[in-house]
């Protein structure tokens, strides 16, 4: 008789339980006001919100904010929450804040962009394409701010 190989998994378990799109707006005042075909300006912004919904189980959601304006005249604006739940077991919890706001939002980004094209497309517009996002870069950034906003209150409490 032969031992079973040990079936327990040896390693962080990782799983996209589901993703959807949590909340959807397109405004279109630019078609009824006929603006000129020339390409409009375009401002995207990006947010990540993490909400913890179980025992490891967490809500990534990709918060994409988009206003189109050709002058001072808006075009259209979009915003996108796609999000998606996330099972982090077995993670070490130091390694967890990484994974949730530079994997997740990266696992969910293509769908997000996808959304978006569509419904620029189906606006009347042109799709819009969305340049890939570095998340990690923005993390970093994001941990920078928040250093320098606790030096600066531990200075004011001096």
């Amino acid at each position: 008789m032969t031992d079973a190989p040990d079936t327990a998994p040896t390693g962080p378990q990782i799983s996209v339980i589901g993703q959807f799109v949590k909340d959807l707006s397109f405004e279109n005042p630019g078609v009824s006001a006929q603006l000129p075909q020339q390409k409009p300006a375009i401002q995207v912004g990006i947010d990540v919100q993490v909400r913890p919904i179980g025992a490891d189980q967490f809500e990534v959601g990709l918060r994409v904010m988009i206003d189109a304006k050709s002058g001072d005249a808006t075009v259209y604006v979009v915003e996108l929450v796609y999000a998606g739940i996330f099972l982090l077991r077995g993670m070490p919890a130091d390694q967890q804040q990484p994974f949730l706001l530079i994997e997740c939002p990266r696992l969910l980004f293509p769908f997000a962009r996808r959304i978006i094209a569509d419904t620029t497309r189906d606006g009347g517009y042109q799709p819009l394409m969305l340049d890939p996002i570095d998340f990690s870069s923005l993390y970093r950034a994001q941990l920078e701010r928040q250093r320098a906003a606790q030096a600066g209150g531990q200075s004011g409490n001096a």
